[in-house]
């Protein structure tokens, strides 16, 4: 095993795959442990727990709002990764939870953007990991999510942008395009402030940047957002203008006990 991980991973150095195995972070797909010494298996799934090099902290902290057997329900800061990507390993909610909580069988449920703040689900229970999936899957699931943006005197709310959303460029970035719609948003105002107004966001589905381009197809871009209706690169640590947008709450009836859930987010914009 040592010898086929060092071919195939040249700029690993051998220490490191000494070092992951001696602490159980390589793992083949029943969750076998394995050694240097493990024979090579051809078509085997091989899991590793990577490391990154002086992981840049982030300075915000989420907090769980609720626990029980099945489900955790995260409030998550802005900035924060939900899950590792790129250069965030440690530094995401995933982790940071994993690691606070020692809960080995922690998943989220569905994913909000690393600029976004708010609410964030997921699943500790394996076998009752399906039953919460399927309400997402289904559209069981109702989000509310709350953005200030530019205000649009030309508009009449409520209203509801639906557009058929694909992968732009770079490849970060998404766009709308001619053709049958695959993205729905409803959209309502919750409170003016001049040239700004607080809107009260329902997407229907849950398409990548769904609202952010939406909003900014409307003339009503969100604020700081980098990323649309142009792209502005920013610095790494660019922390004093976060994306105004809020996962507000997420509402659904438990599919285990019948009851009514409803969570809401602390954070403010």
């Amino acid at each position: 095993m040592i010898a086929f991980l060092r071919e195939w991973f040249p700029d690993v150095e051998f220490s490191i795959w000494h070092a992951r195995m001696a602490k159980g972070e390589v793992v083949d797909q029943t969750g076998l442990k394995l050694t240097p010494d493990s024979p090579y298996r051809a078509g085997a799934c091989i899991f590793y727990y990577r490391e990154l090099e002086n992981e840049t902290p982030i300075p915000f902290l989420e907090s769980v709002l609720y626990q029980d057997e099945h489900i955790l329900v995260a409030d998550k800061p802005h900035f924060l990764p939900v899950i590792p990507a790129g250069r965030f390993l440690k530094e995401t909610l995933l982790v940071r939870l994993k690691n606070k909580l020692r809960l080995e069988h922690l998943v989220p449920l569905h994913r909000i953007d690393q600029e976004t703040a708010g609410i964030v689900l997921f699943s500790l229970n394996p076998a009752s990991r399906g039953a919460y999936v399927s309400l997402f899957q289904n559209r069981k699931v109702t989000k509310v999510y709350e953005a200030l943006a530019i205000t649009n005197s030309e508009l009449t709310f409520p209203l509801t942008r639906r557009s058929r959303i694909v992968r732009g460029e770079p490849f970060f970035r998404m766009k709308e395009v001619i053709g049958e719609p695959n993205s729905e948003t409803r959209i309502e105002v919750l409170q003016q402030f001049g040239h700004l107004t607080l809107y009260k966001l329902h997407p229907v589905t849950g398409k990548k940047h769904q609202l952010r381009l939406h909003l900014a197809a409307l003339k009503i871009p969100i604020i700081n957002d980098r990323l649309y209706p142009e792209l502005h690169p920013h610095e790494l640590d660019e922390y004093a203008s976060p994306l105004r947008l809020l996962a507000r709450s997420v509402s659904f009836r438990d599919p285990l006990s019948g009851r009514d859930r409803h969570f809401e987010s602390a954070f403010e914009l």
